[in-house]
């Protein structure tokens, strides 16, 4: 039996840099979980949520599975985001991908991945709505980038048609839900422009998203595709918004 030495030899060395910087802090963190916040990202090792945002244990309420998905049908998700909105009383609610997504890649490869294939069959779907928009581009990089954040708007909406967001917001409760998806190559979140604060709004910031990202295809047919990356491309869409 090989037992994992080094990693609890880190685990020991951190706890005691805590407590150096803060003899309070397990002791606070003991008491009360009180987050603002959930997560709902990827499952992807190289997207750690609370450093992302530079927030400690305890500041962000966390799920994540394989390519980000919000599914009706998976009751781990919607168990989370029960005990997050009625009693955890979070105010946002992030859905985050990240571009070079393993999994919103795999969805739309031919060969059979196994059991995963059932997953992956919820962004399947996402290509095949949106296969015309994703043409524009090219490059299988560049495609697979607009996938990603198609992917993210789809799942913020899903999000928003669970029967806990519905029944917050009919209540009156304040909670925002918000696209974001990440950079693994710079370390930048990149808002996608959805952010439902009710059930009125979930079609005007779909529509309000789907036109950022059309207007992002306008700007890939006049340019020269092969230059393009998402950070800059995102900041010419914003610009002309702004």
């Amino acid at each position: 039996m090989e037992k994992l030495t080094d990693l609890l030899e880190k685990n020991r060395e951190w706890a005691e840099k805590i407590n150096q910087e803060d003899p309070h802090f397990f002791e606070t963190l003991a008491q009360q979980q009180a987050p603002e916040y959930l997560w709902i990202g990827c499952s992807d090792s190289r997207v750690p949520a609370n450093e992302i945002v530079g927030m400690l244990p305890g500041e962000l309420f966390v799920h994540r599975n394989v390519a980000n998905v919000v599914v009706h049908t998976d009751m781990n998700c919607l168990s989370v985001v029960q005990y997050a909105v009625e009693v955890l009383k979070v105010k946002h609610i992030m859905v985050v991908g990240h571009y070079g997504c393993g999994g919103v890649a795999a969805s739309i490869k031919s060969e059979p991945h196994g059991l995963i294939d059932n997953w992956l069959r919820n962004i399947r779907r996402v290509y095949q709505k949106h296969r015309e928009f994703l043409s524009t581009w090219d490059h299988s990089h560049q495609q697979l980038d607009r996938l990603c954040e198609l992917n993210v708007i789809e799942q913020s909406v899903n999000l928003c048609e669970t029967t806990i967001v519905q029944q917050a917001w009919a209540n009156g409760q304040e909670l925002t839900v918000h696209g974001w998806i990440y950079g693994l190559s710079d370390g930048l979140v990149n808002d996608l422009e959805f952010n439902a604060s009710g059930a009125e709004e979930v079609e005007e910031q779909y529509q309000l998203a789907m036109n950022k990202m059309g207007k992002l295809q306008e700007l890939a047919q006049a340019s020269d595709k092969s230059q393009q990356n998402a950070r800059t491309m995102w900041d010419k869409v914003r610009s002309i918004f702004d």
